[in-house]
């Protein structure tokens, strides 16, 4: 079953990262006065570290120089760091290891395509790092979802076209991103939200043992 590949993103599909991400902006919004609640954290979802921070300035309507933003970028990523670094394998998702178990098995290799600039730590801390074929993550690109270019990387690490890569993802920017690179999308999570996905699952303990059986035969 050489013929086809997986991309996975990390937080939301791997990990859970994003409480972590709402307690670093939620810190960084107190500090500046106003309210930031875990409905406004769904907005950040996939979502690059600038641009999730002129998303919450909006929120808060608040305007700043361009030599704040970037203090503001590296407070909110010591503090999210701190958080981080204190992960363990104990935090992988359900379904997550033993679906990377099955594409050992058959012979399918997989990448990470991640957003997050701190993707090789997390894999790293979790114990995953040394499992993927290669990683693309915000250190990589020069655009951020749903531009598909981590997703085109991403097969070009796995030596194979966009059509044979299938994506795993929890973010509508995400299968935004998969589908404009011409990949098989599927949704990690709620069903409506991820609506244009190709297949969706609430979590990867869903995955059937034939997915990617049948999904071979396509390609």
């Amino acid at each position: 079953m050489n013929k086809i590949g997986v991309i996975f993103d990390l937080d939301g599909v791997i990990v859970d990262t994003a409480k972590y991400h709402y307690l670093a902006w939620k810190e960084l919004a107190d500090d500046l006065g106003f309210e930031f609640t875990e409905e406004h954290n769904e907005l950040l979802k996939g979502v690059s570290r600038v641009r999730s921070l002129e998303i919450l300035l909006e929120i808060g309507n608040i305007s700043i120089s361009e030599e704040k933003k970037q203090e503001y970028l590296v407070s909110k990523n010591e503090e999210y760091l701190g958080y981080i670094t204190k992960m363990g394998a104990d935090e992988i998702l359900p379904g997550a290891s033993e679906l990377l178990d099955a594409l050992d098995n058959v012979g399918i290799k997989y990448v990470l395509g991640s957003a997050s600039k701190n993707a090789p730590l997390i894999l790293k801390q979790i114990g995953l790092f040394d499992r993927f074929a290669g990683i693309v993550d915000g250190n990589s690109v020069s655009k951020a979802k749903p531009d598909p270019e981590v997703f085109l990387i991403g097969a070009e690490k796995l030596n194979l076209t966009p059509k044979q890569c299938v994506v795993f993802e929890d973010a509508i920017a995400g299968i935004e991103a998969a589908k404009d690179a011409n990949m098989i999308s599927v949704g990690i999570g709620d069903e409506n939200t991820l609506k244009e996905a190709d297949y969706n699952f609430n979590n990867l303990t869903e995955v059937p043992s034939d997915f990617f059986e049948k999904l071979a035969t396509l390609n």
